[in-house]
């Protein structure tokens, strides 16, 4: 997979973890840089993991749904791109409630904010990627690290935005962030359907 297309995913999986970190910014007295740091060291470890682990599970049942792995990669990330726009638009008013930065909280919020990156590593499993480089196809490990320095990156940006922007672009960085997904599972179903590569 193309290192455009890699950076297209890590930007729209971090979406959620960045609307998050902002929240965060705006809860905390002074966005100390060791504060945004932190978040994003949580968030971009689980983000850049999670894709690893749905990769190896979805090779364990490869043989069975080899036929099918285009519309499973199509319709999951549809379905995670969809989900991140509804709940733009529709938001749970409770979802950020907690705004301790402990150990334990900032685990719970790592999870919550990668479990989507499972499915895009299902999604890597059903596209053909190998597990390293092939000259310039990005393979698996590398792309995860690539998703994981993004989400570091954006997540601690967030909070020191936070203090500034009052949570006002949470709204617009996940509608884009699902539109992404939504077009790149359009891109993996097109070209699995009609042989070629659009990048």
């Amino acid at each position: 997979m193309h290192i455009l297309t890699i950076l297209a995913y890590g930007i729209s999986l971090s979406m959620d973890a960045f609307a998050v970190a902002i929240c965060k910014g705006t809860a905390l007295v002074k966005a100390r840089t060791v504060d945004a740091l932190k978040v994003g060291a949580f968030f971009g470890i689980f983000q850049g993991l999670m894709p690893l682990i749905g990769y190896f599970l979805a090779n364990s049942f490869r043989d069975y749904i080899e036929a099918y792995d285009h519309w499973i990669a199509f319709v999951l990330l549809a379905f995670i791109g969809g989900k991140m726009i509804y709940e733009s638009i529709n938001p749970d008013d409770d979802k950020d409630d907690d705004r301790a930065l402990s150990f334990g909280n900032l685990l719970i919020m790592s999870i919550a904010t990668s479990i989507d990156a499972l499915a895009v590593g299902i999604a890597f499993s059903c596209d053909g990627m190998e597990l390293a480089n092939n000259g310039a196809i990005m393979g698996v490990f590398a792309s995860c690290l690539i998703i994981c320095c993004v989400t570091f990156i954006l997540s601690s940006l967030g909070v020191k935005l936070g203090k500034l922007l009052e949570c006002k672009i949470k709204k617009s960085a996940e509608i884009a962030g699902g539109a992404v997904l939504i077009l790149l599972g359009v891109k993996i179903l097109l070209e699995h359907l009609f042989n070629f590569n659009i990048l």
